[in-house]
């Protein structure tokens, strides 16, 4: 990686998957125009429901073109990635399939953040770890993500022309230790595609995002969810791009929005160097 021009895309997405596509794609488009290389979706980009995502799950399609009528996420993604020429992340897409192909247990599907690269390639498949089960004193009171996701197992890093890329997924992000392995397996840049609810994003949202860019010298990119979907959801928004000495290189407010910002190799090399945290760790202690 030299310089990178990346962008976070901001949604308010739905429960029409027909919907949310056309506005992620115009989105896209937009980021695109630009000079955007690499694009994050946020994550439920395309199907945003109270009830969970597994009436939108699809098949997965690991080395195909995807079936436009059966998968149509999937079709879509890499339609753009190949018509705009940029990677891109989508956030998480829902997806009916373990990597290994075998079927997701009783009314679950995998939540999967998927790299597609600018031929629309599938480049990377992570299955969010940590699932949001939690009690939050907002409208929903409580959140149970395990009752429609079927949890993943596996951290995942990729390559991309301009180094390692470190996949992640919203609630992922208040568990160090994934984002410590990733950057052990030569990850230089994390995505972290969310749905942050108000009150959380209030307040851990931008604390997490730094602490992790911080702690682990990367560049971090998120894109989240950010507005209101229903009587009982409303999201954080604030979408960032972060360096790694934790500046942030862009922030939105609330709504829709597209940030951009240009990574640069020699911020990151300078930054280790000076603060060489990997290689200064302790364990036996």
């Amino acid at each position: 990686m030299k310089t990178l021009c990346v962008a976070a895309v901001q949604m308010i997405s739905g429960e029409s998957v027909e919907d949310n596509l056309a506005q992620a794609y115009k989105l896209l488009k937009e980021a695109t125009g630009r000079g955007a290389q690499l694009i994050l979706l946020p994550e439920n980009f395309a199907h945003f429901s109270d009830k969970g995502s597994f009436s939108a799950a699809e098949p997965f399609c690991a080395n195909h073109k995807a079936n436009a009528d059966r998968q149509p996420i999937q079709h879509a993604l890499q339609s753009w990635a190949a018509e705009l020429g940029i990677w891109l992340v989508a956030g998480a897409v829902p997806l009916l399939e373990r990597p290994d192909g075998t079927a997701t247990e009783g009314r679950r599907s995998r939540s999967a953040c998927l790299l597609f690269d600018d031929r629309g390639v599938l480049q990377a498949r992570y299955d969010k770890i940590h699932l949001f089960d939690v009690e939050v004193e907002d409208s929903a009171g409580s959140y149970r993500e395990s009752a429609s996701i079927e949890p993943g197992d596996e951290p995942r890093a990729a390559t991309i022309p301009w180094g390692m890329l470190g996949l992640s997924i919203c609630f992922d992000l208040r568990f160090p230790e994934l984002y410590r392995q990733l950057a052990m397996n030569g990850a230089e840049i994390f995505v972290v595609p969310a749905a942050f609810t108000h009150t959380t994003g209030k307040a851990h949202w931008m604390t997490l995002l730094r602490a992790r860019a911080i702690e682990n010298g990367c560049f971090v990119i998120a894109a989240n969810q950010g507005g209101i979907h229903s009587e009982k959801r409303r999201t954080w928004g604030h979408s960032a791009i972060i360096d790694p000495w934790g500046e942030i290189l862009a922030e939105a407010g609330e709504g829709e929005a597209i940030i951009t910002a240009t990574l640069d190799a020699e911020r990151l090399a300078k930054v280790r160097q000076q603060m060489p945290l990997l290689s200064m760790r302790r364990l036996g202690i």
